[in-house]
């Protein structure tokens, strides 16, 4: 951590201008290495009595989150009559708990495409249990039945990285054109079947068939299907609850959208990433890996957020910040330079909610990140005096 802060002064008193985006990945960097110190960090991420719905509030000096901003992001999420729960995991634990309406924080809920983030670090484990080779293994072989000597040459050299990452090329099956696609008889087939766009791995195009590609490609290198893959893996390890979730009708369960789980087990999984993929002394999933999926292979061309394989990743303040985020507004954001995890589950079938998910957005960036800001200051202040 010292050697790049170092790097980064020399560069400036030596006159040498940064731009604006050599500075970012810079920052972005820095918030690669806390996370990786925190890699041998073994502390689990207390949980909470399942009948407590309420609003959680501990003393601030305890929290090392400000009250007063804590008050004002509730205030401002009241006014979003959609918004169910509203959680923040700081230091290791939840410390900060309010459900608004819906389904409480202990119910499994569709986290939309949140999902994309869960089945990142599916295929992740997949890779490093040596069922997969790593992220730049073309897709071919898994698809062969669908990939004819008519279809355009390129498809052949997709990889699973490229569907991860939106960089597959193909024509997206999102918006507009997710209706067709889910209507197909196989959502496989349809999606292979999509003209080439651009060339694999040139450009990013959000699409949700592309995760379902990597589902159906877990499914066939592991031999199981991707939620007892999932649950194996991934759930059990992790002690937290993943019931099943819709399938294709060839019975691929649906790859980056509609997964369940409870907002408290998304908090701790949002933990097991900012803790460098380790639970008690156990790997779960690669920190090599969580290093991979935050680094952005693209960019967003609606938010101009960076895009890992299934993480976003943006400064807020001066702080790199990791997350994923689904439809209706569903959050889950990883800030390791200031050992905060939040989540945000929000009704998940409302049309339409610009507006929503912009004012959640900025009840992360402007009262829960400034509250372990100041609160992180008090509690310096309280040891300084002891």
């Amino acid at each position: 951590m010292t050697v790049v802060f170092g790097i980064a002064a020399a560069r400036l008193s030596a006159g040498k201008i940064l731009s604006v985006q050599r500075w970012r990945s810079l920052i972005l960097s820095l918030g690669f290495l806390v996370l990786l110190s925190a890699c041998t960090d073994t502390q689990s991420t207390d949980d909470v009595p399942a009948e407590e719905t309420a609003t959680r509030e501990l003393p601030t000096y305890r929290m090392g989150l400000d009250s007063q901003h804590l008050s004002r992001a509730v205030e401002r999420a009241e006014e979003l009559p959609r918004t169910h729960n509203l959680l923040v995991a700081r230091h290791g634990e939840i410390q900060f708990e309010h459900h608004f309406a819906g389904p409480g924080p202990a119910q499994a809920v569709n986290v939309k495409s949140v999902s994309k983030s869960i089945l990142s670090a599916l295929v992740g484990i997949a890779i490093d249990e040596g069922y997969l080779d790593g992220p730049d293994q073309p897709i071919e072989p898994f698809f062969e039945q669908y990939l004819n000597e008519d279809d355009d040459p390129r498809k052949r050299e997709i990889t699973v990285g490229n569907l991860l990452s939106m960089q597959s090329g193909l024509e997206r099956t999102s918006g507009g054109n997710y209706g067709a696609w889910v209507s197909s008889s196989n959502w496989v087939r349809y999606k292979l079947n999509q003209p080439l766009r651009s060339d694999p791995g040139s450009s990013r195009s959000y699409s949700t068939g592309n995760t379902h590609l990597a589902s159906a490609v877990l499914t066939e290198a592991t031999g199981q299907s991707t939620w007892a893959f999932a649950r194996e893996h991934l759930a059990e390890p992790l002690g937290i609850r993943l019931p099943q979730w819709p399938a294709d009708p060839q019975g691929i369960y649906f790859g980056g959208n509609d997964m369940m789980i409870s907002p408290r087990d998304l908090v701790r999984f949002g933990e097991l990433y900012r803790k460098g993929g380790y639970l008690n002394g156990q790997r779960i999933i690669p920190h090599t890996w969580i290093r991979d999926s935050f680094i952005p292979k693209a960019n967003s061309r609606w938010s101009g957020a960076g895009y890992g394989y299934g993480w976003f990743s943006s400064l807020i303040g001066d702080h790199p910040a990791y997350y994923g985020w689904g439809y209706g507004g569903q959050y889950l954001y990883i800030i390791p330079g200031l050992e905060l995890t939040v989540v945000i589950t929000s009704d998940p079938y409302s049309a339409g909610g610009r507006s929503h998910r912009a004012e959640l957005r900025r009840i992360v960036e402007e009262e829960i990140v400034p509250a372990a800001e100041k609160g992180g200051e008090m509690i310096a202040e309280i040891e300084k005096g002891d």
